[in-house]
Order: C-alpha cells, then sequence, then structure tokens
C-alpha cells in the first residue's frame, strides 16, 4: 500500500484553530473523499508537539493500492479542485507552506 502525505507546515492565525478544523472538514474533505482509486483518507490536527519542532498543524495522509494509482490521481481533473478548495481554507487561516511525501506503508500488529 502506498500513503501519500501532505504536511501542512506552518501556523493557524491566533484563535482560529477551531475555525480552520470546521473548514477543512466542511470544505476541503468532501473534495479529498472524492479522489479516485483512494483506499482511504485521513485527516489529523495536530494538538501539540515536542519544544523546537516544526508546527504541522493539518497532516493529511490518503492510502492508495499502487504507485501506478497514485500517478493517475496526479493527473486527473479533480486535483484541480481539491487544490481550489485547499486554497480557498488556507488563504482565510493558514500561513506557511505544503509539501507532499510518498511513502510505502507497513503496518505490524504490537506484542
Amino acid at each position: 500500500m502506498i500513503t501519500r502525505y501532505a504536511l501542512f507546515e506552518g501556523t493557524v492565525r491566533p484563535g482560529q484553530t477551531e475555525a480552520f478544523r470546521a473548514a477543512v472538514l466542511a470544505e476541503i474533505l468532501p473534495v479529498w473523499r472524492r479522489f479516485p482509486g483512494a483506499l482511504a483518507v485521513h485527516v489529523t490536527f495536530s494538538d501539540d508537539r515536542d519544544e523546537g519542532a516544526p508546527e504541522f498543524p493539518l497532516i493529511l495522509a490518503i492510502d492508495w493500492p499502487d504507485r501506478a494509482t497514485v500517478d493517475a490521481f496526479l493527473d486527473h481533473p479533480i486535483r484541480k479542485e481539491g487544490r481550489a478548495a485547499t486554497e480557498g481554507v488556507l488563504s482565510r487561516f493558514f500561513t506557511g507552506r505544503i509539501h507532499h511525501h510518498v511513502t510505502t506503508a507497513q503496518s505490524f500488529e504490537p506484542i
């Protein structure tokens, strides 16, 4: 399985954390959930971090069956819709940058 992460590195405007989170879930998540071929969409909001660690108020992880499906998604028109929804929310609440990382996921049961 492939997981593609979008790391939202930066800050949410002071006093806007709850509004930011609500806007992500109401305005962007519906588009992310329609991405063709995606197996699961994980939206995580940061509650705490180590002292001195960079701030990631939002991390998006989307699971895909294989790299070919990821590549097909990257060329799909819905990606532009997702970018527009994301930019609409970020312009109101967020200062920073987004970077993506593609990983091969492995899961293990705890001992």
